[in-house]
């Protein structure tokens, strides 16, 4: 009898583990965090692929994540508003309305080549920047490149700012800068998605658009340039993929420890740059003749003036992006020192 109770007993104790392991089980799928991850190639992309490996690492900070592809930035903005997502990665532009000092890095002209870029991404995961990264229920755990964003023409006669004016372009509708940016250019502004704006450039209802050459292939932008468009090879800005959270989902530490991480994925993202780069026919580039160049960045400095002015960028990243440009380049006309700091020499 009293072997018999103690198997009840202990059968009984087995299956309170049983229960209790269950329960465990339970509450930890339950506590599962939602990232909504924006790739143009959905669970087949290389920014998919980044984030199952951010996955695992999150794993190894105690946080435990589902990945949900989207290959559709304007579908991910609306779940990450409707609260789908606890979690998204998305173009810089749209994290600009979450963070105005990461969304800065977006801006018209503010970085001029891949090593401002890196040093950009590197100064993003620092503990000395890491305040400016919240803003209200918002954070910016980590800031990747996506490249340098091109005028993809379908005429090679729209090869500057003076060709351009009287075109159309499709801009994002969502992004008053772009507004401005067409406004200043005297181009005609066709708002859209940035998904979409590809099938506008291909069925010929726009004459330019500007994106990344991540783009490229999945909107099957060639069907657009077809035998007598290009792209221009002179960046206009730079995109970013920002992974912007609800802070108050995840613990104290993960914005640091996420930054960090993300910081140490950065060459690989610049690698994925360089590879859609080179995928592209030679034929295809357009190249910007120096005088070009140098009007262009006179235009976007004065476009940029004017838009800090209206509070549509952040004057602090500004500052720092300014700095960075200057150690790339001294000879650059705006790093050239002010009289009052030439008397103080």
């Amino acid at each position: 009898m009293k072997t018999e109770n103690r198997a009840f007993a202990s059968a009984r104790q087995g299956a309170r583990t049983l229960l209790l392991m269950a329960g465990i089980a339970v509450a930890g799928q339950a506590s599962a965090q939602s990232f909504c991850v924006f790739d143009p190639l959905g669970a087949g992309g290389d920014y998919y692929s980044l984030a199952k490996d951010y996955q695992l690492a999150a794993k190894r900070w105690g946080v435990n994540i589902d990945l949900v592809a989207y290959t559709d930035d304007d579908t991910l903005a609306t779940a990450f508003k409707a609260g789908q997502c606890d979690m998204a990665s998305m173009i810089g532009m749209r994290a600009r309305e979450y963070n105005l000092f990461t969304g800065t890095l977006d801006a018209p002209g503010v970085m001029e080549n891949y090593s401002e870029v890196r040093e950009a991404m590197n100064l993003m995961a620092s503990p000395k920047v890491a305040k400016y990264m919240t803003q209200g229920d918002y954070e910016v755990v980590g800031v990747l490149p996506v490249g340098a964003a091109y005028s993809i023409v379908n005429d090679r006669k729209i090869n500057s700012l003076e060709m351009a004016a009287g075109h159309k372009c499709a801009i994002m509708q969502w992004d008053k800068t772009q507004k401005t940016m067409a406004d200043d250019m005297h181009v005609v502004a066709v708002p859209t998605t940035l998904t979409q704006s590809g099938s506008l450039f291909n069925k010929g209802q726009v004459d330019f658009i500007v994106a990344p050459l991540v783009m490229y292939k999945p909107l099957e932008l060639n069907r657009g340039i077809g035998s007598k468009g290009g792209i221009i090879r002179r960046p206009l800005f730079e995109f970013t993929m920002q992974l912007v959270t609800l802070h108050n989902k995840f613990p104290a530490a993960f914005g640091q420890q996420s930054r960090e991480y993300i910081d140490q994925q950065v060459n690989h993202a610049l690698g994925i740059i360089h590879n859609n780069e080179a995928d592209v026919d030679s034929r295809q580039w357009i190249y910007a003749l120096h005088s070009e160049v140098v009007e262009w960045d006179t235009a976007m400095r004065g476009l940029l003036a004017h838009m800090v002015k209206n509070d549509d960028f952040d004057r602090r990243m500004l500052g720092i992006l300014k700095r960075i440009r200057c150690t790339d380049d001294v000879e650059e006309p705006e790093c050239a020192p002010t009289p009052a700091q030439q008397q103080l020499k």
